[in-house]
């Protein structure tokens, strides 16, 4: 019997995503090769412990998928400990934090205004809730220069004054690239443990176009899914100076993943991140991370020539954020997102430095390349992506988000109505669809 339903529904996202271009930073395309194996019989699997002491019987062979899927993390990043099974990275965050302290402890992140991840501390979180943050931010002046834009000098008083026990390094919205170097100094000099939150840029890592953190830190978390085209998962690894720091850290982190936060791993998810570090291992992933990089930059020059800001003045990763308030008004990222999803270019709304509202209305968009480029798109196509964007825009300029909140959904549902309408918008749908045909996803 066939589930008519929800299959017609795949046939639609398929539909959307053959026919749109994905902005997303935090999103990808896992090869035919990464979605075969999440769909075959390891799927059926229970797995619980760690390979050769499960719980159960007849894990031969997901004994040596895993051990394979370490053994390829722990090349493929220069570390002596790998563990696979987090189902996401948000657990494998909450992992180490359980791993490394204990509740009421004081860990330091960045800002979620400020591009940081809500599992490094903010209220909401389960990091925010259990531990004491101190949350760091970016320079108060000149954000949107193209220079590293991480007040140093603060957070170091912000860690001497409160003594962390752990400081995460990474964001989810920071287009430059980490200086790790000064972020373990810091660290250092008030005995923390620094743990650099990759998941953004593992797969620029991996490619060799962007710094690595194992020099300088003790833990590495990661998401399998971003930058690494593999499939949604995660991986937590311990340095050589985290072992240094503390022998047991790797047996802490595997007893905090299981049984501290979960069950059994997800085996055909653990075979499908092994067939991505295989990917990654490539000299043909090492061109399409330099690529993602180079199209960032094309991209980023493109809008700022057309007149937007962007924080750090443009891109060195693989994702730029967009300030709209100078062009649409503060909140406006949400008229972004809704008109650009209308013609193909899906990316999500997000705050800026300098934030005058909140995430749900914010003056800023997030977008990147690595989707994109995985598709062979290169600057020619970035070009004509960023002048479409452009283009959107400027048919955005009439509007601007209500001040009274009691104003705004019914405002907001009169633009998307008058935007589906404009005859300029359904002609750049169509551009936008003719160029994703020619770059078909895998």
């Amino acid at each position: 019997m066939k589930d008519t339903q929800i299959y017609n529904l795949v046939k639609k996202e398929e539909k959307r995503q053959k026919e749109g271009i994905e902005l997303i930073p935090s999103e990808n395309y896992a090869s035919a090769h990464v979605r075969a194996v999440l769909s075959s019989y390891f799927v059926n699997k229970y797995s619980e412990g760690y390979p050769k002491k499960r719980y159960y019987g007849g894990n031969e062979n997901v004994d040596s998928v895993e051990i394979m899927a370490i053994e390829r993390a722990k090349k493929l990043f220069k570390v002596p400990f790998a563990n696979v099974q987090p189902y996401s990275g948000s657990p494998a965050n909450l992992a180490v934090c359980l791993a490394t302290l204990k509740p009421g402890d004081t860990l330091m992140g960045l800002a979620l205004i400020a591009g940081g991840h809500l599992t490094h501390g903010h209220t909401v979180s389960a990091s925010g809730a259990y531990y004491k943050s101190v949350q760091y931010t970016l320079r108060s002046k000149d954000v949107y220069k193209k220079e590293d834009l991480f007040d140093y000098d603060e957070i170091r008083r912000l860690a001497k004054a409160n003594k962390p026990k752990l400081i995460w390094v990474g964001a989810t919205a920071y287009p430059l690239k980490y200086n790790y170097k000064k972020f373990a100094e810091i660290a250092d000099e008030v005995g923390a443990f620094l743990v650099a939150d990759i998941a953004h840029v593992a797969g620029l890592i991996a490619g060799g176009v962007h710094p690595s953190p194992v020099p300088y830190v003790h833990v590495v978390t990661t998401t399998t899914h971003k930058t690494l085209r593999g499939p949604r998962g995660a991986m937590i690894m311990v340095t050589e100076k985290g072992l240094k720091k503390d022998p047991d850290l790797g047996d802490k982190i595997n007893k905090a993943v299981f049984p501290g936060l979960q069950g059994g791993p997800h085996d055909n998810q653990t075979a499908a991140i092994a067939v991505a570090l295989y990917e990654a291992m490539s000299p043909s992933f090492k061109k399409y991370a330099r690529q993602i990089v180079i199209n960032s930059k094309v991209l980023a020059d493109t809008l700022v020539k057309g007149g937007l800001k962007l924080v750090g003045g443009g891109s060195e990763n693989h994702l730029m954020l967009v300030n709209l308030t100078n062009v649409l008004g503060a909140g406006s990222g949400i008229f972004a997102q809704k008109a650009l999803d209308m013609v193909g270019l899906t990316l999500n709304k997000n705050t800026v430095p300098d934030e005058t509202l909140s995430p749900f209305y914010p003056s800023g968009i997030r977008l990147g390349t690595a989707a994109s480029t995985t598709r062979g798109m290169k600057e020619k196509e970035m070009k004509l992506i960023g002048k479409k964007i452009l283009e959107m825009i400027e048919l955005m300029k009439p509007y601007r988000l209500p001040t009274e909140k009691s104003e705004r959904k019914e405002y907001i549902q009169r633009f998307e109505n008058e935007m589906k309408k404009n005859r300029k918008v359904k002609i750049i749908r169509e551009e936008v669809r003719k160029l994703a045909l020619r770059f078909p996803i895998p």
